[in-house]
């Protein structure tokens, strides 16, 4: 069967033999299960694909990406299936937790000559450590005095281009707190976008990262949010990322996950709770 989308822009059909080798190539770059409900947005977000490439089918399109010559549209790809919903201080009581629990003994650490790392994984525009590094600041001023960072990492390079730039729509604010938008934005004029201020942006390093791949860096962490991400991917890539985050994670080191998901398989033993969707390396 092949789903046809409406409208004389989008009227291209996509099979179900292209769309299982889109998926499948989808789940060996990125390990992202695209189930057979996920088709029409994959059309809907593909189409625009073809029309860049002037091809005429997603037959050709998977002829397209199965050249591994063409790496620069498999990122397109990628970024064109992931989904990037996100928010400054998404899940507040990670952001309870992380002000009341964790960083107070972190920042101690750090005054006393320690290193203290914590990790965004799959980071989308910026709203996660941003406002991770909004919360050290509302902990520790001085913050910068320290050897204290942040890496924030996603697959889709155009996110990651976003979150260097920094810069939001106004209606990002609605709700904050006003001490917390001062701390994060610098002063701007009515109407004009909101530019995260230097003092955060320097607390936050980007760079493009496929979890699936090996990860440069060697940790350890001291906090890792990874916030509805796994939950893409299939049941043992979910069970070895988990054990990669456990392994990369210092003792009493704090795993921040998204509502929908569980640790799962050989990792769960490696943690206890310590909260909602918040877990600690025993």
């Amino acid at each position: 069967m092949a789903v046809r989308a409406t409208g004389s822009e989008t009227d291209v059909p996509l099979s179900d033999r292209d769309f299982l080798r889109i998926a499948e190539l989808v789940h060996t770059l990125a390990g992202i299960v695209l189930a057979e409900a996920k088709r029409p947005l994959v059309q809907s977000r593909l189409i625009k694909r073809l029309r860049v490439l002037h091809l005429p089918d997603f037959a050709a399109y998977a002829n397209f990406i199965s050249d591994p010559g063409n790496t620069s549209e498999r990122l397109e790809l990628i970024s064109a299936v992931t989904t990037n919903v996100t928010s400054f201080f998404r899940e507040q009581h990670h952001f309870e937790t992380l002000t009341k629990i964790a960083l107070p003994p972190l920042m101690a650490k750090a005054q006393a000559g320690a290193r203290v790392r914590i990790w965004s994984a799959g980071c989308s525009s910026g709203e996660e450590p941003y406002s991770i590094a909004a919360s050290l600041l509302s902990v520790s001023p001085d913050v910068q005095r320290y050897d204290v960072r942040i890496l924030a990492t996603d697959i889709d390079r155009t996110m990651i281009e976003r979150t260097r730039r920094g810069v939001y729509p106004r209606d990002v604010a609605l709700g904050m707190a006003p001490e917390l938008a001062r701390r994060l934005f610098a002063e701007s004029k009515p109407g004009e976008p909101l530019h995260v201020s230097e003092k955060v942006k320097r607390l936050v390093t980007c760079n493009a990262l496929n979890l699936q791949d090996s990860w440069p860096m060697k940790g350890p962490f001291d906090v890792i949010f990874c916030r509805n991400v796994v939950i893409y991917f299939d049941k043992p890539t979910q069970e070895r990322l988990w054990q990669r985050f456990s392994d990369l994670l210092a003792p009493e080191g704090f795993l921040m996950i998204g509502h929908s998901e569980r640790i799962t398989g050989a990792a769960l033993s490696e943690f206890r709770t310590e909260g909602m969707t918040t877990y600690r390396r025993r």
